[in-house]
């Protein structure tokens, strides 16, 4: 391999101008589109908003111990939830701590400090990588580190957080590359590929692939003898297993709660057409669902031009070029699309792995450009590759009227200063040579900047009108934090922050313990326990939604709930300030007793559901008649389409006094109670993505007849069973009787609950929690076993003889990734040592002349 080496103050000065090249233009690029913090628009869309945002406020409220929970169960979600999972996927990032120097209520801010930061850490990363890989001008080295850094990826997918750690891993883990090559910083690696896995492990999964990539074109260009070549493939190979192993503590536990998640909607690839792709590579585009490859215009001409470029050697060219084009040709192919994705087709994007590509063409841009800037020949060739890709591109929709301006400015700029750096290396005064290249630079960074600004600004504008925004903090969220805060008294009753939820995630973002959570690990033992007492849920199954009703609220212990008006963010509707009202429940507390417990399964009537878990009937549920908009019955109780397109109804006959439910969860629209008072409420069914909750409507009437006037917005199904009666002084009565035999205390900390149970109890104990894989518990003095199951809870049989309960979480996965990590660390130390003992055993050899000088680069334009 050529040894050339980089003074460090040369790679650090590239560093630092390519993180502040790359975080001015997304800075500038925001300020353009009036974006969070820098104007009126809000950044939170999609998952942004209803995920990571209220993740980093929990990881904020556990680092200033306010949160209910620690590190391994979430008592705020879901009725209980695995948090370590939710850990190691969405905040394990070493950037993630920082929320907690910013104040709770700018938690908005909080995360787009830490964006920038990361995308300043993957300019500065790639920059350095760059200087490693070949000796070069160190302000080139920034300018293709910042290329990088603002991909079209990056532009695409920065409401994604975590994903943006794999845009930092990739050029640290091709550095592990090389000094596997050299046999060198064998810890250093392995900390880099420990670090990586453990931020993110889905990005990093592909940058491992990636960096694995660079490294078999490394060794195929330098051509060494078979066992140095397969030496130093060995060493890259145990890098990363033994990285690997240090991460296991987090990645078996991520493994294993994605084993136990709700598997939600399957996907299937679907390749996008050819021209899409190099659109793609043109600025200020932007689309969901296809590849997003730009890199800036220089940095794609000088990839172009690099086959092109005759000062570079023909295997270079051929090598680095072959390279690029075999990753774009996986992009395209199903088999390879999965091996890319860790074997699951991924549900949304199917070209998260397009980062890779562009940090490829970086590099391939590199060595155009480290070898001296191409002549005319060379550019001519770019040129003429993207004027041919601009016309493919113009028969796609993906290239807007933004596009063009924005492109002849970067190609302009690209050409010019291409065109004086080269002119500054011909020969020439010395200080006309200097100002060309100060020129030079001044365009180039100039142009890079400028266009990535306005490409950010462009994707960002854009996004908002593909994907769904979350307004962030403010003060609707203050005002429900602070009702929850006045009503709060867990562990005693739960306090749901309620229905008329904000985001998904609202008990992490305003504090409360409800049923609303939404995780890529959401436990299909909550959503199907959930669902089945009528429960809603969103993006297939993994938005669990709270639920309001009476009884779900007595088997949950809710004592109190928040009710609060419409987000006027997702309604468009005009704001109401009226604040956030609580009601209050007397409930069982978290632990009840069932003397003789039903252990039928759930049926498809969610209100027989809740009275088989409650113990107690509670409900009438009549015969309903579905009826047109004509008034006649509708065959198969079908509404927003033939005769029940837009006013049908539905009618039953409940006894006089009993709180109505409609329970559709496959209809999408508004129902009310006729001749009630209470307003209209909506129900959102979409098929594989939403289900409709239960709701409740109002009172029935003396006479008991009873009419829900529906307004569908799309084709859906009322059930036979849809209406429910429920009588709330049986209600309250079960509550009491379940008061009475319950706990008489019960305490909760991060992962354990101990209860004193009365004397005599038999039966089962119930806790009120989901039943999911980990949880082990003891009864009295009694041995530790793995919870039963009781309807989705958790239960213990009790003799009569305990008075007290213990129940434990830990992890599935834990203890053996914590097994593989220990083995790592061994390993690691006893490589380390023995190493060190061989190096101490080999003789050194006198040297008979004095050993050649590494060639050093000097910092220089």
């Amino acid at each position: 391999m050529e040894r050339t080496t980089v003074p460090g103050a040369t790679c650090r000065a590239a560093a630092a101008l390519a993180a502040l090249v790359a975080g001015v233009a997304l800075c500038a690029g925001d300020l353009l589109a009036r974006d969070f913090p820098f104007g009126s628009r809000t950044r939170s869309v999609n998952d942004l908003g209803n995920q990571y945002v209220p993740l980093h406020a929990h990881l904020w409220d556990l680092l200033h111990g306010r949160a209910d929970g620690g590190l391994l169960v979430n008592w705020q979600s879901g009725y209980g939830s695995s948090f370590l999972p939710d850990f190691g996927t969405y905040l394990s990032s070493p950037f993630a701590p920082l929320v907690a120097l910013f104040p709770r209520d700018r938690i908005d801010l909080a995360v787009y400090a830490i964006t920038v930061l990361k995308i300043a850490s993957a300019a500065a990363a790639m920059a350095w990588l760059l200087l490693r890989l070949r000796p070069g001008r160190w302000w080139a080295a920034a300018l293709l580190g910042a290329s990088y850094a603002l991909c079209g990826w990056t532009l695409a997918a920065d409401y994604n957080p975590m994903w943006l750690d794999g845009l930092i891993a990739l050029p640290l883990l091709c550095l592990v590359g090389e000094w596997a090559l050299a046999g060198r910083h064998r810890i250093p690696g392995v900390l880099i590929v420990a670090l990586a896995w453990s931020a993110n492990f889905y990005t990093a999964y592909m940058a491992t692939l990636g960096a694995g990539l660079v490294l078999l074109v490394r060794l195929s260009l330098a051509a060494p003898p078979r066992r140095q070549a397969l030496a130093a493939a060995g060493r890259a190979v145990l890098t990363v297993v033994l990285g690997m192993g240090l991460a296991a503590p987090l990645l078996a536990v991520v493994y294993l709660g994605t084993e136990h998640a709700y598997p939600g909607r399957l996907a299937r690839f679907h390749p996008v057409p050819a021209e899409n792709l190099p659109a793609r590579l043109l600025p200020a585009t932007y689309d969901y669902s296809s590849p997003a490859l730009y890199v800036g215009t220089t940095a794609l001409l000088l990839a172009l031009a690099l086959p092109f470029h005759r000062a570079v050697p023909g295997r270079v060219r051929a090598g680095w070029t072959a390279l690029v084009l075999l990753v774009a040709l996986s992009l395209q192919w199903a088999p390879t699309s999965l091996v890319w994705h860790a074997f699951a087709v991924p549900q949304g994007s199917s070209y998260r792995q397009s980062f890779v590509l562009c940090g490829l063409l970086v590099i391939a841009a590199w060595h155009a450009l480290s070898y001296g800037p191409p002549g005319l020949p060379a550019l001519g060739a770019a040129g003429a590759l993207l004027a041919l890709f601009t016309v493919a591109a113009s028969r796609t929709n993906l290239v807007h009227a933004h596009t063009w301006p924005v492109l002849l400015l970067g190609t302009a700029g690209a050409l010019t200063g291409l065109l004086l750096l080269r002119r500054s290396g011909q020969r020439g005064q010395p200080g006309r040579r200097g100002r060309l290249a100060v020129l030079a630079v001044l365009v180039l960074l100039g142009a890079q900047t400028g266009e990535s600004a306005a490409s950010a600004a462009v994707a960002s504008g854009l996004r908002l009108k593909h994907l769904d925004d979350y307004a962030p903090w403010g003060e609707r969220q203050r005002l429900q934090a602070a009702a929850i805060a006045r009503a709060d008294g867990w562990p005693r009753y739960r306090t749901d922050p309620g229905r008329e939820q904000t985001v998904a995630n609202d008990p992490l973002a305003v504090g409360g313990q409800g049923a609303g959570y939404y995780s890529s690990l959401t436990s299909d033992v909550l959503t199907r326990t959930l669902t089945a007492l009528g429960g809603g849920w969103t993006s297939g199954g993994r938005g669990v939604q709270s639920l309001d009703n009476a009884v779900t609220d007595v088997l949950f212990s809710v004592g109190a709930r928040v009710h609060s008006p419409p987000d006027p963010h997702l309604t468009h509707l005009p704001e109401d300030t009226a604040a956030p009202t609580v009601t209050r429940r007397d409930v069982p507390p978290l632990v009840t007793v069932r003397g003789r417990p039903d252990h039928a399964a759930f049926g498809s009537s969610p209100y027989r559901n809740q009275e088989l878990l409650l113990g107690s009937r509670v409900y009438t549920v009549p015969r309903i008649t579905v009826r047109g908009d004509d008034g006649t019955p509708v065959p198969g109780r079908r509404v927003g389409s033939g005769t029940a397109l837009t006013g049908p109804s539905v009618s039953a006959r409940c006894p006089a006094g009993t709180q109505v439910y409609l329970a559709a969860p496959h209809f999408s629209g508004t129902a009310r109670l006729a001749g009630g008072t209470e307003s209209a409420v909506p129900f959102h069914y979409d098929q594989g993505r939403a289900l409709a909750a239960m709701e409740p409507l109002g009172r029935a009437p003396a006479t008991g007849q009873v009419r829900i006037d529906l307004v569908p917005d799309r084709p859906g199904r009322i059930p036979p069973g849809a209406v429910g009666c429920l009588d709330t002084a049986r209600l309250s009565t079960a509550a009491a009787r379940l008061k009475a035999t319950g706990a008489t205390s019960v305490t909760v900390a991060d992962n354990t609950v101990h209860a004193q149970l009365p004397l005599g109890s038999r039966g089962l104990a119930v806790l009120a929690a989901p039943r999911i894989a980990g949880w082990r518990c003891a009864a009295g003095a009694g041995p530790t076993r793995p919870a039963r199951g009781y309807h989705g809870l958790i239960a213990v049989p009790l003799d009569g003889t305990e008075t007290s309960l213990t129940c434990t979480f830990h992890p599935p996965g834990l203890r053996l990734g914590t097994a593989v990590g220990f083995a790592s660390l061994g390993a690691l130390l006893l490589l380390t040592a023995a190493t060190a003992v061989r190096r101490r055993r080999l003789p050194t050899p006198a040297p008979t002349t004095p050993p050649a000088p590494r060639e050093r680069v000097t910092a220089a334009f």
